[in-house]
């Protein structure tokens, strides 16, 4: 006897699996990898990095080198913030998904637009404006793209999808499944920046203009980083912020990280906003910054070249890799020990 499906026994996608934790790996190792893995080896174009590995981009042989490849869609809520806007947003985090793989100079981005009936003209040119300005910035030329224009209604604004790719030594791409016990962990500046500043802005909060995005390429900081000393593994911490970068990094490599909270840098203005709005800024996005593992030998020296970039100023080491613990994230509070877990589902929606 057969059932006929109904609404109630079906499951649907909801925000959380968009949110980059636990939820989202699974819709996606689910429904999405099981088809697409082996699709490289039928065709005889394998992969050094391919899609089962869900890192930052793909890594493809390509002669004496290999070719980086990531995208990205960006969907953000207002598109004009402190510190930035969605082009600035779009190219950004796509140079940046490129950089944490180790390929720190671009070689083309794409931009694909989709504009929703009534958005005004003046903001459209503003948003490209932005990006162009930011792939001058990051030395990459925007050299391709598309524009779709949906009916009131059928999105929300703008939508931006971004692509990049980049050649990079074979011996150099990052992946962010490298950790090994004993390697420092560093983060190149304050935590929680982007996504408290969204949140104040798109609520009214008045927080005496206290609170910017960090939204910024970091192909520059990450290509000093890399000559100064060995980088074993990389991430940029966008959604679900460092909480959710540094669970993924140590349940791929199957590797503890214990991390003391007094060394991590989180400004002033976004912890009292964090506190008055009750969010863990270690939980929200940053689109400006890295965090890395580095072999503990060239720790020192690897902070010491971020400290020369700007933007790298308040880097800092804020914890070890280790045995204990696999998979788990553990900061010493200072009073006692707690487990830092990734977020289920992402507390500020539509912010990158």
């Amino acid at each position: 006897m057969t059932r006929d499906t109904t609404e109630s026994d079906q499951e649907f996608v909801t925000l959380a699996h968009g949110a980059g934790g636990g939820a989202m790996r699974s819709l996606l190792d689910e429904l999405v990898v099981p088809q697409f893995t082996g699709n490289g080896a039928e065709t005889g174009n394998d992969t050094l990095v391919g899609l089962p590995e869900l890192d930052d981009g793909a890594v493809h042989p390509a002669g004496e080198g290999a070719l980086v490849i990531t995208t990205d869609s960006h969907v953000v809520s207002p598109r004009f913030f402190p510190g930035g806007d969605i082009g600035r947003l779009a190219v950004a985090g796509t140079v940046n998904d490129l950089a944490v793989m180790g390929a720190t100079t671009p070689t083309a981005l794409t931009c694909s637009l989709v504009i929703e009936e009534g958005v005004p003209t003046a903001d459209v040119e503003r948003v490209i404006e932005s990006m162009a300005e930011t792939a001058r910035q990051a030395g990459v030329p925007i050299s391709t793209g598309d524009t779709k224009v949906m009916g009131n209604g059928e999105i929300d604004g703008i939508l931006i999808n971004t692509a990049g790719v980049a050649y990079v030594d074979r011996e150099q791409p990052v992946p962010d499944a490298g950790l090994e016990p004993g390697d420092s962990i560093i983060v190149s500046g304050s935590m929680g920046d982007h996504g408290i500043a969204l949140l104040a802005e798109r609520e009214g909060f008045d927080f005496t203009g206290a609170l910017e995005s960090d939204v910024a390429p970091v192909n520059d900081l990450v290509n000093v980083a890399l000559d100064a000393g060995r980088i074993t593994a990389m991430k940029d911490p966008t959604r679900g912020g460092l909480a959710n970068a540094l669970n993924e990094m140590a349940g791929k490599a199957d590797v503890g990280i214990d991390l003391t909270e007094e060394s991590i840098p989180v400004s002033g203005p976004i912890a009292s906003a964090g506190e008055v709005l009750g969010i863990d800024p270690l939980s929200v996005a940053n689109e400006g910054k890295v965090v890395m593992g580095v072999t503990p030998e060239d720790a020192e020296d690897v902070l010491a070249a971020i400290h020369t970039v700007p933007g790298g100023e308040d880097a800092a080491i804020i914890g070890q890799v280790t045995d204990d613990h696999a998979g788990r994230v553990v900061v010493d509070t200072g009073f006692g020990r707690r487990y830092l877990s990734e977020p289920e589902g992402e507390p500020l929606p539509r912010i990158c």
